[in-house]
């Protein structure tokens, strides 16, 4: 499934106008979350992630408040108020409000938008696992193209700490299906997305394709034995199997935009691990035959894998630091359970570029 950018047919671009997040205070280290391990496992998990801290919530912080403050952040570095928004969709795997209570009647969206005023908005959930916030993306992209809307926000607030403390009863050794959630980190992210000025640049093109024949590779239930849920994960076989299938989606997607991938100048894959995504563009560069400018962007050893939010957390530190500027070409990579490829190519405007206190 893939979306083309701009043709006679949808004559609308969109862009991203501005992006928010929200990280809680509390630093845990990857040290700290080993020595909380029931049993004595012998695994140096900073070594083999990359992952050096992430952030847990604290006491009254949950996916909804994570959520909400985004937004708000995301509306302070806009030029758009709440009432001009006309959708508003809420991506979390993790619905928790109060505690580790879900919420999925009324959706999370509808309490997103009477917390931040957008009286206006049609609102709705959507979950794609860790591509969540990406796919929101692709469906704003899709009806600001066609004219349908013109301004919307993707938000998503991850409250996923209980499955690593969850785990850390459980993970014995290297090969535990419950390793993988000792690398998560909870934050909240949110971005607006507009019909972009004639003549600007925007999004080029987005993409997703399901291989739901890998479903099961990675997994979560409610816990029989403690509050919230486990995860189960083959973290081996998703890297397998995402990077066999993400060299032809991301080829379409360059073709669409008229790139090709040394036209690139940032790739940022979602956040799993600092090896699995060094190895894993090694292996597309590969494949494809040419390389992005830069290497590809890593953040996960500062927050660990925040799932749906984990593209936002990283371009918000990119605009912080000055490294995005007008017109840097960004390839945004989602792999996710379930299993979900896709990809949205995007170019930086000076609007952007700006959106956080770096002259364009």
């Amino acid at each position: 499934m893939m979306e083309v950018g701009h043709s006679e047919a949808t004559p609308f671009r969109a862009r991203i106008e501005s992006i928010g997040r929200r990280l809680p205070d509390e630093h845990v280290t990857t040290e700290a979350v080993m020595q909380s391990t029931r049993h004595r496992t012998h695994v140096d998990l900073e070594r083999l992630t990359g992952i050096h801290e992430r952030r847990w919530v604290g006491d009254g912080e949950d996916s909804a408040t994570l959520a909400v403050a985004a937004a708000r952040d995301c509306l302070d570095h806009s030029s758009h108020a709440a009432e001009d928004l006309e959708v508003l969709i809420v991506c979390s795997i993790s619905k928790y409000r109060e505690g580790l209570a879900q919420q999925l009647e009324p959706p999370l969206s509808h309490h997103v938008r009477a917390a931040i005023g957008a009286h206006h908005a049609q609102v709705f959930d959507l979950a794609n696992a860790c591509a969540g916030m990406l796919t929101g993306v692709f469906l704003l992209n899709d009806r600001i193209r066609r004219g349908e809307i013109r301004c919307g926000m993707v938000v998503s607030g991850e409250d996923i700490s209980s499955l690593a403390r969850n785990a850390a009863r459980h993970v014995r050794h290297v090969l535990s299906k419950e390793l993988a959630s000792l690398t998560l980190g909870d934050a909240g992210a949110a971005t607006i997305v507009e019909r972009a000025p004639d003549a600007e640049p925007g999004i080029g093109a987005a993409g997703f394709t399901t291989l739901a024949e890998h479903s099961r590779l990675c997994l979560a239930y409610p816990s029989k034995t403690e509050p919230g849920a486990r995860m189960y994960t083959d973290s081996r076989g998703i890297h397998r199997m995402a990077i066999e299938d993400l060299p032809p989606l991301l080829r379409e997607a360059l073709d669409a935009s008229g790139f090709a991938l040394h036209d690139i100048d940032w790739v940022v894959p979602h956040q799993t691990s600092a090896r699995a995504i060094r190895k894993g563009m090694s292996e597309v560069v590969q494949a494809l035959g040419d390389e992005p400018r830069h290497p590809a962007v890593v953040t996960v050893d500062q927050y660990g894998n925040t799932a749906s939010t984990s593209h936002f957390v990283a371009l918000v530190d990119m605009l912080e630091d000055g490294r995005l500027r007008p017109g840097d070409r960004v390839a945004l990579i989602a792999l996710a359970s379930g299993l979900e490829v896709g990809v949205v190519v995007m170019t930086v405007d000076e609007h952007l570029a700006a959106s956080r206190g770096h002259d364009a």
